[in-house]
């Protein structure tokens, strides 16, 4: 599994037009999954999402994670994360779990983040889906449970 973690003061998704999913302070997380991926793997990038300590204390150092803060984790599924763009211009998704396979673990990846955290959203698995955020920093982390 690979993630794509933003420290943000806000996001939402839009499918279709109506909000499917908006957090206030927290992180907003892309999530690609890969073939061979398992529900271990997403336990491991869910706890570690959770704890990441990239939130500042009253010190402004990075020592709090969204739990700390009380804040919300704002899923998204997004398998072009697995592009492989070694060869030519047109990136290949074979590295990427089958539809059905990636939809269950992300489903079983939302679970978990939803037992961690005060507040949890997502978006549609598989929507083309308008998202919008204002980045706090800003802070990204890139997460890889194959790397």
């Amino acid at each position: 599994m690979r993630a794509v973690v933003q420290r943000v003061r806000d996001a939402s998704v839009r499918v279709d037009g109506a909000i499917s999913g908006a957090i206030d302070r927290g992180l907003l997380v892309y999530l690609g999954v890969a073939k061979g991926d398992s529900e271990a793997n997403a336990r491991w990038l869910a706890e570690k999402i959770a704890g990441l300590r990239i939130f500042e204390d009253a010190d402004e150092k990075m020592n709090l994670s969204v739990q700390d803060i009380g804040g919300g984790i704002l899923s998204i599924s997004q398998f072009t994360l697995l592009a492989d763009t070694k060869k030519g211009k047109r990136p290949s998704y074979n590295d990427a779990a089958p539809p059905a396979e990636a939809e269950r673990l992300y489903e079983h990846f939302k679970s978990l983040v939803a037992a961690l955290v005060t507040t949890s959203a997502c978006g549609v698995f598989g929507a083309h889906m308008d998202v919008a955020y204002v980045n706090d920093g800003p802070v990204t982390i890139i997460l890889d449970t194959n790397a």
